[in-house]
């Protein structure tokens, strides 16, 4: 599986940047930034459409969903990646900006409640006690494993988590705590999800939350958390995070639609629009690759007929986090 450390991705980016050669003297390039948790699609969409287009110098950043929004509004970007739609302030921020854009959805994700393999305590977690662990309140409060649940070790709990510029951070606290941006404050945080990576597979009594592909390129040295989020019609119990659960819906409320918003301005651009196309064409095997979940059905050639067509604007009114959103869900607003 491709999945190179984002650390090393954005070095080599920067000694790009810094006139690594002359043949990227005349390159056009094509700026991509935001969510770390699309990024490993982006970064091997764009690895593999300059292999076939050399005149052509993708870079990609990961300032987060909400960093990578702001760049875009700004018009310093001309693509962004985001883990979850664009919110209402955040269109107002582009109309603003006279930044028009094409929504774009590319793949499916779940996020994982991950601890080191050394927790042998863990067999799952329920969203009331996720809540209990994350919410607000809980800062200063609920430290130990044992304030969780009766039974478990009187040890400190560690927690890692994205930072709040992070789209996963908004999901996640949107779907466990009940309100997005609602979350205790005291965890380590990172934009990077290879550093959370690190903290989790470092700590014994760590826990802490991510995109799956993460955890599919690491699982030697993580522990997956079956969540139960207590439906009745579930009928299945704590239910692990995979491709098969996050596309057939039971991996609830933790599954969700990634996006790439692309400049309108920007698609005038031949480069742009190359590497767009290219995206939503061959994108479907890097997603599967990376550790995500393809749109399947007509899903691609809806976005690519979007795109064709210029069709600007969000397909979500509310903006924001769309907790339990299936992959038919989906791609019924796109039609």
């Amino acid at each position: 599986m491709r999945f190179q450390s984002s650390s090393a991705a954005l070095l080599a980016l920067a000694l790009a940047a810094c006139g690594g050669g002359r043949q990227n003297e005349a390159a056009r390039v094509v700026r991509i930034d935001g969510s770390s948790t699309v990024f490993p699609i982006t970064e091997a969409v764009a690895e593999e459409f300059q292999r076939e287009h050399r005149d052509v110098r993708v870079t990609v950043g990961i300032s987060g969903t909400g960093g990578g929004f702001q760049k875009f509004c700004r018009g310093e970007i001309d693509i962004a990646d985001a883990s979850r739609p664009i919110k209402p302030t955040e269109i107002e921020q582009c109309r603003t900006a006279k930044v028009e854009f094409i929504e774009l959805p590319v793949a499916y994700d779940g996020l994982v409640v991950v601890v080191n393999p050394k927790n042998t305590w863990v067999d799952h977690l329920t969203t009331d006690e996720l809540k209990r662990l994350w919410a607000p309140d809980a800062q200063g409060k609920v430290t130990r494993w044992s304030q969780i649940r009766t039974g478990w070790p009187d040890r400190e709990v560690h927690l890692f988590g994205p930072g709040v510029d992070s789209g996963t951070y908004d999901y996640f606290t949107e779907a466990v705590v009940g309100k997005e941006g609602a979350s205790r404050g005291d965890y380590t945080s990172s934009e990077d999800d290879n550093v959370l990576v690190q903290g989790i597979s470092g700590d014994e009594l760590a826990l802490g939350f991510f995109g799956i592909a993460y955890y599919e390129n690491n699982q030697g040295r993580l522990k997956a958390v079956p969540i139960d989020d207590g439906r009745d019609d579930n009928g299945k119990g704590p239910i692990t995070a995979s491709a098969e659960s996050v596309k057939d819906a039971t991996y609830q409320p933790l599954s969700r639609p990634l996006f790439l918003y692309v400049s309108a301005q920007a698609a005038k651009r031949p480069e742009v629009r190359q590497l767009t196309e290219y995206f939503l064409g061959k994108g479907e095997a890097l997603v599967l690759e990376v550790g995500y979940v393809p749109l399947g059905g007509d899903g691609y050639a809806l976005a690519s007929k979007h795109f064709a067509n210029g069709v600007t604007g969000s397909a979500f009114a509310k903006g924001g986090s769309q907790v339990g959103l299936t992959i038919e869900q989906l791609l019924a607003r796109e039609r």
